[in-house]
């Protein structure tokens, strides 16, 4: 918790917060001068601990609130976009710097920094999210309510000291997020998926639905991409088996990455997509566009929630019909989660070869069994045979991820997909991670090993001009 802390410390003195890119100016510096500043009138503040002022902390929070409120009406909220967010955030400082200067506190240099960094958050930022958001080693924030606020930070979740003043400050900084995006929650629409300006997932429930206050969770967007190298460094995965991976992309095999909540199910679909040939035409379809392609010809979809009349919804399976129509080489489904998954499998079986999506699944075969669950529920009136015919045609490679309890990930199963025998599908384990216990540190032990099976899609990889030798495979 101490890094947690010095990390959080040196943003919100400004130390280790990074320079955000500018707008495209629409004013000169000179106009700029003479032009009042625009903002957004906003209800907030930011909770801080007791010991980072000289001040008591309702005293320090009374303070804030008068010189946001004084700052506000001493500024013109009318041309905020013409200015550059390097203005913006130079004028809020000005003009509060110098109502500061006439209250009856001192601050040192540091307590002055964080007061006036808070200012700018609260007018033009997300608040008290701010310092967490601007922590790269966090991935996902967690807010129970106004005093409650976790983060994962290296694989563990933490309590942090960030506090927003009550619920009714948590709705307004939810109400902008998902403004943003076009969205709303309100009681009528009391949940909602969004996505904040830099791609990082979010969804909030608000009462009645959650039963004691509203919830916010954040699953950050990584401005640094993951590659294969980094996975490997990390134990997640061998070398052997990336090289696997690779030539699996490359040989359009059909890969479905399974896995459970923040296993890296979305990392991993990242990864392998780099592999793709640039020639090659892709269409993504998400609920939360956060895929991150590297190839030129690309065509992103996402879906959209249904208005306040509960119209106007358009969901994964009418996209990916849509998608089916736009000539895609391969289709990159963020996850299957419905209906879609029976078109899913037969455009992975009529031409659409190489295509990948992920499922929330324990196992290889939970994944399996997941997907006939899915095609049940959508309606389609399907033999369980037929079905699984469908499935084991379509599918080459199930990629299992685990989140394991000292918070590491692994790749744990390479496992193919070989067809029928009878009314079951056939699979089996190529690579698997063998658990071996835990070190006295907490630390979980094991490692990655090839099972002894040579996978028979290994002459299919080979006819596209990739060799892989036996040899991998042996135990």
């Amino acid at each position: 918790m101490g890094t947690l802390r010095e990390r959080l410390r040196k943003v919100r003195t400004d130390e280790g917060r990074p320079k955000a890119p500018t707008r495209a100016k629409k004013a000169s510096r000179k106009e700029a001068k003479k032009a009042p500043l625009t903002v957004v009138q906003d209800q907030v503040e930011y909770s801080v601990r007791k010991r980072r002022s000289s001040i008591g902390r309702e005293q320090y929070l009374e303070l804030k609130d008068n010189v946001r409120r004084k700052l506000l009406d001493a500024l013109d909220l009318t041309i905020l976009n013409e200015l550059t967010e390097e203005e913006v955030d130079s004028q809020i400082r000005s003009v509060g710097g110098k109502l500061l200067d006439q209250s009856a506190v001192s601050f040192n240099r540091e307590e002055r920094d964080v007061f006036l960094q808070e200012i700018v958050d609260d007018v033009v930022g997300f608040g008290p999210l701010e310092p967490l958001l601007q922590d790269a080693a966090i991935s996902d924030i967690l807010v129970n309510g106004a005093k409650q606020v976790y983060v994962d930070t290296e694989g563990q979740i933490v309590l942090t000291d960030v506090e927003f003043r009550d619920d009714k400050h948590l709705r307004h900084v939810i109400d902008r997020i998902v403004s943003k995006v076009g969205r709303h929650v309100d009681e009528s629409s009391p949940m909602v998926d969004s996505r904040l300006p830099d791609g990082s997932r979010v969804n909030a429930i608000i009462p009645p639905l959650a039963v004691d206050y509203p919830v916010l969770s954040i699953r950050k967007f990584r401005q640094d991409t993951l590659s294969m190298d980094q996975l490997i460094a990390g134990d997640t995965i061998t070398e052997e088996i990336a090289e696997l991976c690779k030539a699996c992309v490359s040989a359009r095999l059909n890969i479905l990455i399974s896995g459970g909540t923040g296993s890296g199910k979305t990392t991993l679909l990242n990864i392998f997509s780099a592999y793709i040939s640039h020639r090659e035409r892709i269409i993504t379809i998400e609920d939360s566009a956060e895929l991150q392609m590297q190839q030129p010809h690309v065509v992103r979809l996402e879906t959209r929630p249904p208005n306040i009349e509960g119209k106007g919804g358009v969901t994964q399976y009418e996209l990916l019909i849509n998608c089916l129509r736009m000539r895609p080489d391969r289709i990159i489904l963020g996850e299957i989660r419905g209906r879609e998954a029976l078109d899913m499998l037969q455009a992975m079986n009529t031409g659409h070869d190489g295509s990948m999506s992920t499922v929330h699944a324990n196992t290889p075969r939970d994944a399996l069994t997941r997907l006939e669950t899915m095609v049940a529920m959508g309606g389609t009136e399907l033999p369980q045979t037929a079905l699984r015919q469908q499935i084991s045609s379509a599918l080459d490679v199930i990629v299992q991820t685990q989140r394991l309890p000292d918070g590491t990930r692994k790749m744990t199963y390479f496992s193919e997909v070989v067809g029928m025998e009878g009314e079951m599908i056939t699979m089996q384990d190529i690579f698997k991670f063998e658990r071996k216990g835990v070190s006295e540190d907490g630390k979980s032990l094991g490692a990655h090993a090839a099972t002894g099976v040579v996978p028979r899609f290994l002459d299919k990889i080979r006819a596209t001009g990739i060799d892989i030798s036996p040899e991998v495979f042996i135990v």
